[in-house]
Order: C-alpha cells, then structure tokens, then sequence
C-alpha cells in the first residue's frame, strides 16, 4: 500500500457509514470531513458519492497519508486535504453544506469538542448536515462492556478524553443552532449521529 497508511476499523465501518450517509447527504454537495485520519474514509465516500465535493482535513501532521489516498484515487470530487485544527478561531473552508468526524469526539478534550461545534455551527449555513460516527454513552452509561474498556483505555492516554454522553453531545449541538436528525446503530458499539443546521420539523428519529 506504499505510503498509504491503513486502518482495519475504517475498512470494517466505511460501508455501514456509507448507507446512512447517502441518505444525509443526499441534497448536499460540498462536505467537509473534520480529522480525516488515514485517508481512508475521504476516498471511499467520495467514490461512493460522486455527487459531492469531497474535502479532508486534519491536523498538519497528518496530511501527507491522507494525500497519498487522494492522489491514488485519481477522483475530481476528492479535493486535496487542508490543515484544520478544531481549536482554530477561524476554519479554512467556505462554501460547505455538510460536515462529518467519524471517531474524533472521544479522542479530544471537552473544550476541543465545545469548539468543534462552534466551528461546525459557524461554518454551515441554515440547513446543512453535520453528522458524528463514535461511541456514545446513554442515560450517564456505558453501551456495552467493550465501550467500558476502551474509555478506561482512553482516560488512562489521556486524562481529557473519554466517551461522551450523548445528551450533554446533543445540548452542546443545539446550543450552536443543530436540530437532531437521527441517531443510528452502529456495528462495534458504535453510533452515527446526524444534526440539521436550524430548525427540523419532523423530530429526530431513532434506531437504536
């Protein structure tokens, strides 16, 4: 895979993500994807998706693996990936109607996370998509066992991180003018969750 680098987990989620996310983002055209990580997932949506203009980013560090996959791909919709830290006052993007972050929220502090929606809800305008793949706690608890050990894993890194409970999630989003769309099962314990920039009439719908 050359310079590539690889992630079994994006490999094994990318397709159930994907099923939800044509649905989403199906009105949308210019997403940006926040901690775009590997790579992997910028070029197996944008593929997937050749209605939208796909754009990563992540921090500095990280751009190179995630180029790499963009020039294998050879896709016009799969943009070269921009440095973009969540904490930044501004973000370098315009132009953007949907947004997604697959596992990030549990790796960054509290404060990064109240920014990342700041962000989000100054960078979509009324309408726009912002969806979140990741383990989420419910009612102050843990879904599975594996969620447990995994937090304790995390909080052991890094004392900042850590799952988040989904309501505290939910009224940081509605704090910064995000309706809740729906709330999605996911393999490996995991949760997609979508919001509506401004008010959403139908409610928010849930597979748990």
């Amino acid at each position: 895979m050359g310079d590539m680098p690889w992630s079994e987990a994006c490999e094994r989620n990318q397709g159930p993500i994907l099923q939800i996310l044509r649905v989403a983002f199906a009105d949308a055209t210019r997403v940006l994807e926040i901690g775009s990580g590997t790579g992997q997932h910028a070029a197996f949506f944008a593929a997937a998706m050749p209605h939208l203009i796909w754009q990563p980013s992540d921090l500095a560090e990280n751009l190179p693996g995630i180029a790499a996959w963009r020039d294998g791909t050879g896709l016009s919709n799969l943009r070269s990936p921009l440095a973009l830290d969540v904490d930044a006052a501004e973000w370098p993007a315009a132009g953007i109607d949907a947004l997604f972050s697959a596992n990030t929220l549990h790796i960054m502090p509290w404060t990064s996370v109240q920014n990342f929606f700041r962000g989000a809800g100054r960078t979509l305008a009324s309408g726009g998509v912002l969806a979140t793949y990741g383990p989420f706690n419910y009612d102050g608890r843990y879904t599975a066992e594996s969620n447990a050990r995994f937090d304790a894993f995390l909080r052991a890194r890094n004392p900042l991180s850590g799952i988040r409970d989904v309501e505290s999630v939910h009224d940081l989003a509605k704090s910064h003018g995000f309706s809740a769309v729906s709330d999605h099962a996911m393999p490996a314990n995991n949760r997609l969750l979508v919001w509506r920039r401004g008010e959403v009439t139908e409610g928010c719908q849930s597979w748990a």
